[in-house]
């Protein structure tokens, strides 16, 4: 049997995932973390971008759009911004936000822009169509 821990994935509006995981790969906002059972503690901020776990059926992922990852010895959390299951994900939507942060970065305004809100949901957008390509050429699409 392989050593486990528990991984919770929520947001504000919803509990993405609760359970008994081997392993996270997690999106930091300095690179992937690879969380296997028993890693030091830590607090990480995450960016928007693919979380995978993997349980005793196989590798599963989410789409976190950022947040908080903390580590303890037995348990993980992410307290992510928003997220979504992996076959929520909207490739159309995706393009759809993708160009409409980019429509607003290029807009008249500059006064009215939140430049930093719009760079995170340009990036989000952006994460979500590369996780869906990731995932389409897994399952042979």
């Amino acid at each position: 049997m392989a050593m486990t821990f528990h991984l919770d994935v929520v947001t504000a509006e919803q509990q993405l995932f609760s359970g008994t995981v081997e392993e996270v790969i997690a999106p930091g906002a300095m690179g992937d973390l690879g969380i296997m059972p028993r890693h030091s503690q830590l607090i990480s901020k995450l960016r928007a971008g693919e979380l995978q776990y993997k349980t005793e059926d196989g590798m599963a992922s989410l789409f976190v759009s950022g947040g908080v990852l903390e580590v303890q010895p037995h348990v993980v959390t992410v307290l992510a911004d928003t997220g979504m299951r992996a076959e929520d994900l909207d490739e159309a939507a995706a393009r759809e936000a993708m160009k409409q942060a980019q429509d607003a970065l290029q807009g008249k305004d500059p006064e009215d822009l939140d430049y930093e809100a719009i760079q995170s949901e340009l990036e989000a957008a952006k994460a979500q169509i590369e996780m869906l390509h990731r995932i389409g050429k897994l399952r042979g699409h």
